[in-house]
């Protein structure tokens, strides 16, 4: 009775991988140079992978941060025009209207805007910005207090002469926000003590209500000011995110309800804004993944190259290994699983190479870096399949040979 001798073709499939993995690592140590040289490219190419989905998730948070600076859930409302000859502008009274009929809204403040001339000593005279508004109008605008305080309710309703003025406008007046704080600036005539200095959180570049030279008032106070104050818009603030397209719709039928139908009325909000700045965002990611998609193509391009290099340069060895029973199968792994190897090994260093940057950042600086697990995950395995699919030539290449000519190349 025969006796089974341990065949390759009879041998567990679990040793014949193990042994395969084995060698393909005894020839990646014995040519280190050729293999790194080959797996930098994968390197390079997953590191820009990551660094890529890394710049593109930076750039569309510090975008959509600089616009949610502007305002917390923004909603603004003012008067277009119309049909007829007399102005019929948005009143506190469609701002009190709004409060009560649409839900959600956590704070609301007219602007009633006024230009004036203050003097500065020695005869020079200055023009500055008035806005007549409500306290919560610091909540609505996000704005920054530098020093001091922002006037109260109670400011409000005793109409009190006080006000804020922009950061700017305290340093070319007297020097430093701090010392602004307490000074008396006469409007009018009648005097109004500086409580406090602010700035909006993201520079506008003058294309909001805020200028260089601005001063917000009480808008109870504001009144006096003017012959006779209008409205120039209304801003709301609701309480959650999704609020913000519903609610600019019922803020435009209770407000247009309230006036005449020939008159015209312009709610809008920043989500369109936002929508833009995600879609920018996005595109930009797209177009750096594009490139980084052409790194891995070169690098996967070299990879075949070499592997092709190194099937010609083992044609004896491959000749040898069939004739002691190697299959096709075997030899076509052996070469493919090598070229898979030298894409994780290269994939692997340019994970670590792309995560440590980012960290880095992190660490010498306060900004909040987002780090994508997902993108660590996407790269592995694009650089195994760059390695499967590029050594997938040299592989079946490699299988091809005859044994016998395999043998007798020199």
């Amino acid at each position: 009775m025969a006796t089974a001798t341990n065949t390759p073709a009879q041998r567990p499939p679990k040793l014949v991988f193990g042994e395969i993995i084995s060698f393909a690592y005894d020839t990646f140590c014995g040519n280190k140079v050729r293999f790194m040289l080959t797996a930098l490219g994968m390197v390079i190419g997953t590191a820009s992978l990551i660094l890529v989905v890394t710049i593109g998730m930076t750039g569309k948070q510090y975008v959509l941060t600089q616009i949610e600076a502007i305002g917390a859930n923004l909603i603004y409302a003012e008067y277009e025009g119309g049909a007829h000859t007399t102005p019929d502008p948005v009143t506190v009274e469609d701002m009190q209207a709004v409060l009560r009929e649409v839900p959600g809204i956590v704070a609301a403040s007219p602007v009633s805007p006024l230009d004036e001339r203050i003097p500065i000593g020695a005869g020079k005279e200055r023009d500055i910005r008035i806005l007549g508004v409500y306290p919560d109008y610091r909540t609505v605008r996000n704005l920054q207090i530098i020093s001091g305080r922002f006037f109260d309710k109670q400011d409000q309703q005793a109409r009190n002469k006080v006000g804020v003025i922009t950061l700017k406008m305290a340093q070319q007046l007297y020097g430093s926000a701090e010392d602004a704080v307490g000074k008396v600036i006469k409007l009018s005539g009648l005097p109004f003590t500086i409580v406090g200095t602010f700035k909006e959180r993201v520079d506008t570049f003058g294309q909001s209500e805020v200028l260089d030279n601005t001063m917000v008032i009480p808008y109870t106070v504001s009144r006096y000011l003017a012959d006779s104050p209008t409205v120039r818009q209304i801003y709301f603030s609701v309480a959650d995110p999704e609020m913000v397209v519903p609610a600019t719709a019922q803020i435009k039928r209770v407000i247009s309800a309230r006036h005449r139908p020939e008159s015209t009325y312009n709610v809008d909000n920043l989500t369109q804004l936002v929508a833009v700045a995600e879609k920018t965002a996005n595109a930009l990611t797209i177009v750096l993944l594009l490139v980084a998609t052409v790194t891995l193509l070169v690098s996967g391009i070299g990879i075949m190259n070499i592997m092709l290099a190194t099937v010609s340069a083992r044609i004896r060895e491959i000749g040898i290994r069939k004739a002691i029973g190697a299959t096709n199968r075997e030899i076509r792994f052996q070469f493919l699983s090598e070229a898979i190897l030298i894409s994780l090994v290269g994939g692997i260093v340019g994970i670590i190479i792309g995560l440590a940057i980012p960290f880095s950042v992190r660490f010498l600086t306060e900004y909040r870096i987002p780090i994508s697990g997902l993108s660590a995950v996407v790269a592995i395995v694009v650089s195994s399949l760059v390695g499967i699919i590029f050594g997938t030539v040299p592989a079946a290449r490699a299988a091809k040979l005859d044994p016998v000519e395999s043998l007798r190349y020199e």
